[in-house]
């Protein structure tokens, strides 16, 4: 079927053709200011030199003696440090600059993927990721905030969904690249060393091409980030948080689906490929799930993204067939293209100007220190009880979730969490 014509667009005069949704979005995408576009490439440029990593992380680990639970301890104690480095990092930057914060959140995690490629024992590739992971802490809260105040409420949905998409296409061209190097005899060494000189692109552009006061602020609330504490965080942002805190207790490292992958026959030279596949269509999903929540009920949209992501971990556990994992790959990106931007907004949509940093620290912060139980919790189970009882406890946490989420749309304060 062709396009729809949007009920907003005016009425057709002159011989003028009716504006479709699609074109609507695109010209939301030139209207975003710079600061999103540079912010998606800095994204972009990260994601091609992490993701050139982390497919093969898993097999390194193996190759250094490391079993499943240590694999959970890496990833889930990176990202509880990350976690407590968001919140305050998040409520510092209410009094900026941000973009320092930013910048320097994108250099570390560019040196750390250096002490990965020269790691000779697990704990070594453990305090690399513990660096990584701090940067992320670093730049995640004023990277949003940033995002959230340089557009008007009716565009966040779009300036978040664009950076999603942005940060999802370099993932994809990542294990490209760390595929086409290991097809030519590069060692998984020197794979992660031209990864660690891909990453540092991002804090260069940042440092010299960023300037943070070309920013288009809304007028949705106080600029003084001096008030009392929670002053400037809406009614509904404590539920929402515990939300998503409830969500993140299942949303263990996708680590855990490459190696999912791996047990049902797809061989380690083929994971990078595997892992790009999946991001190209994610990044495709993020943007027009982005746009969605600017027109619909973003809690709503969310919450069906939560339920993706529970229905496809059920189908990683109980996967014996390697098409099986193409196509949960293919419907795990549902759940990343309607979830990712539209959380991002409601965390903006329940803050005012002056505390976005503290909002998104928290938000990021808090989903962060889930990850430690959500990591470990994973592995050991794993290790006892195999993967379908590991994915199916994640997919009940998201079910969870989604049922929370869903009632705070219907008869909670989220019920009008849309622009």
């Amino acid at each position: 079927m062709g396009q729809q014509p949007d009920l907003r667009a005016e009425p057709d005069s002159g011989g003028r053709r009716p504006i479709t949704r699609a074109q609507l979005t695109l010209e939301g995408l030139r209207k975003l200011p710079r600061v999103v576009w540079l912010l998606g490439l800095a994204s972009l440029l990260n994601d091609v030199s992490s993701e050139a990593i982390f497919p093969l992380l898993p097999t390194f680990l193996v190759s250094l003696g490391a079993p499943m639970s240590f694999l959970g301890l890496i990833e889930g104690s990176a990202d509880a440090l990350a976690s407590l480095i968001k919140v305050a990092s998040g409520k510092l930057s209410d009094r900026g600059p941000r973009r320092t914060l930013v910048a320097g959140g994108y250099a570390l995690p560019a040196l750390a993927r250096a002490g990965i490629a020269a790691a000779m024992a697990p704990w070594q590739v453990l305090g690399a990721r513990l660096v990584d992971r701090t940067g992320k802490g670093i730049r995640s809260g004023p990277r949003d905030a940033l995002i959230a105040d340089s557009v008007a409420p009716s565009q966040r949905g779009r300036a978040f969904g664009l950076n999603r998409s942005m940060d999802h296409f370099g993932a994809a061209l990542g294990p490209l690249i760390a595929g086409g190097l290991l097809a030519v005899g590069a060692s998984l060494r020197v794979t992660f060393a031209v990864a660690s000189v891909a990453g540092l692109m991002a804090p260069v552009v940042l440092f010299f091409r960023l300037r943070e006061h070309e920013q288009l602020p809304d007028r949705s609330g106080p600029i003084d980030a001096r008030q009392p504490r929670g002053g400037a965080l809406r009614a509904g942002f404590a539920a929402y948080i515990a939300a998503c805190v409830l969500f993140a207790f299942g949303n263990s490292s996708d680590a855990f689906l490459l190696v999912r992958a791996h047990e049902v026959g797809w061989g380690a030279a083929a994971l990078p490929f595997l892992w790009s596949f999946h991001h190209l269509v994610k990044s495709m999903a993020a943007l027009p799930g982005g746009a969605l929540s600017d027109r619909h009920s973003r809690a709503l949209v969310v919450g069906a993204g939560w339920v993706a992501y529970a229905v496809t971990y059920v189908g990683f556990g109980f996967a014996h067939e390697k098409y099986q994992i193409v196509l949960l790959f293919l419907a795990y990106a549902l759940y990343h293209g309607l979830a990712e931007g539209a959380e991002r907004a409601i965390v903006a949509d329940l803050a005012e100007r002056g505390a976005r940093g503290r909002a998104f620290g928290l938000y990021h912060g808090l989903t962060g220190a889930a990850a430690l139980p959500a990591g470990f919790i994973t592995g050991w189970v794993w290790d006892r009880s195999g993967p379908a009882w590991a994915l199916c406890i994640n997919a009940s946490c998201a079910a969870l979730g989604a049922l929370w989420l869903f009632a705070l749309s219907f008869v909670g304060p989220l019920r009008r969490s849309s622009t």
